[in-house]
């Protein structure tokens, strides 16, 4: 019989909220705001206050302290979207009771998970498995945390006995595509921090990401006759094929791990008369981000000289920054969910996020926000599954940092 976790996770799961790049609107899809009035009745029922659902598609609600708890107030944040990569509908999810290490098949669909293609599912070993039949992403990222979050409040609101302080629940859009705090609102919540609930495996605890940034070169060519072409044709596609040749082949995400950074061509397009190159650039420290947004603006120089004209035009924009520097000024934020982890029987495995989250920004706008993990895998794609008792294990800690901020008072 399925868990009453378990099946809020699956109710939310089935709701299409991938988000889209293309759309100017705030959320990007409607499915988003359909997913935010479900929970906006579901934390009224319940009886939380203050449950807000605005017109940008940012979902608030507060749990009020115990009688008489006078701790500083939190937040837990998760992301209304899945991501737009892979298709979502129609979800048939499939269940792997106690998960042996074996391959699973995924339904029909001829794909497989396996422990040779995705290690770190080492850990769940034993684990009941939530998965796709292959055709779709699951939507654990971040309907687990979600439905965690929810959870953590129920189990708070039936355990009086729980002393916590006040308590801020917000649910965002369009995480996946990079604009989840771009409307954040902070007036309608004032937690002295947060914690995003959108990582992996059981035990993560992140507070150090990439900074980031976004470079586009284009690359202007002259397209004549290809038969009257002799001295005459430059050709934008031969420039940004010679241009990426010559940038770092062992900087690339497929090269790189850990605190090693990258410079990442994830689109490219054009004609022989116009064509762009678009770089994603990444590194976690300052100076290094810093050498890396130089040396492309050298590279697109030097190139430059050495043709007729200059015709590439290069734009950088940073995206978002580390925000270890402003979390760990706050030893306690982190303190709080490492004893938490460890009071759940959880060693707490801290480790920087090759990427950016929410909190990332939302810790330079004035609330530290580390992340926790879901219990989920494999996100964005077919062989996305989620641990159920890592899931359940995250509503315990989430319980667990507010009993223990509590303390705080």
């Amino acid at each position: 019989m399925q868990s009453p976790l378990t099946q809020r996770f699956l109710r939310y799961a089935h709701i299409d909220t991938r988000s889209d790049p293309a759309s100017p609107s705030c959320p990007s899809t409607a499915g988003q705001r359909i997913l935010a009035q479900e929970l906006a009745t579901e934390l009224t029922t319940l009886g939380l206050a203050e449950v807000t659902l605005d017109e940008n598609g940012y979902l608030t609600a507060r749990l009020p302290a115990s009688p008489g708890c006078s701790a500083p107030a939190i937040g837990w944040i998760a992301h209304l979207d899945t991501s737009p990569d892979f298709a979502a509908q129609p979800l048939k999810p499939q269940f792997v009771p106690a998960w042996k290490g074996k391959d699973i098949a995924l339904g029909d669909s001829g794909e497989r998970i396996s422990l040779k293609a995705f290690p770190a599912l080492r850990s769940c070993r034993g684990h009941d498995l939530i998965t796709t039949d292959g055709r779709t992403l699951l939507g654990a990222d971040d309907k687990a945390g979600i439905a965690e979050i929810v959870t953590a409040v129920e189990t708070l609101l039936a355990s009086p006995d729980i002393i916590h302080g006040e308590i801020y629940l917000a649910f965002t859009p369009d995480e996946e595509i990079g604009r989840g705090a771009d409307l954040f609102p902070l007036a309608r919540f004032p937690a002295r921090w947060a914690y995003t609930v959108d990582g992996g495996e059981m035990g993560e605890l992140e507070y150090e990401n990439f900074n980031a940034a976004s470079a586009c070169i284009k690359i202007q060519g002259n397209n004549v006759h290809p038969g009257t072409a002799y001295g005459t044709l430059v050709n934008a596609l031969t420039l940004a094929s010679v241009f990426h040749s010559g940038m770092p082949q062992h900087e690339t995400p497929e090269q790189t791990q850990g605190l090693e950074g990258f410079f990442h061509l994830h689109h490219m397009a054009g004609d022989v008369e116009a064509a762009e190159l678009h770089y994603l650039i990444r590194d976690f420290v300052d100076e290094g981000f810093a050498r890396r947004k130089a040396y492309l603006a050298e590279r697109v120089a030097a190139f430059n000289r050495e043709l007729d004209q200059p015709r590439l035009v290069l734009t950088v924009s940073d995206s978002y920054f580390n925000m270890r520097r402003k979390i760990t000024p706050h030893p306690h934020i982190i303190d709080i969910a490492c004893a938490a982890m460890q009071g759940a029987g959880i060693k707490p495995k801290i480790k920087p996020i090759r990427g950016g989250t929410d909190g990332s920004r939302l810790s330079f706008m004035g609330l530290p926000c580390p992340n926790l993990f879901t219990g989920g895998f494999n996100f964005h794609g077919k062989h996305e599954c989620v641990s159920i008792q890592a899931m359940h294990k995250a509503v315990e800690v989430l319980v667990a940092i507010a009993r223990h901020t509590a303390q705080l008072q």
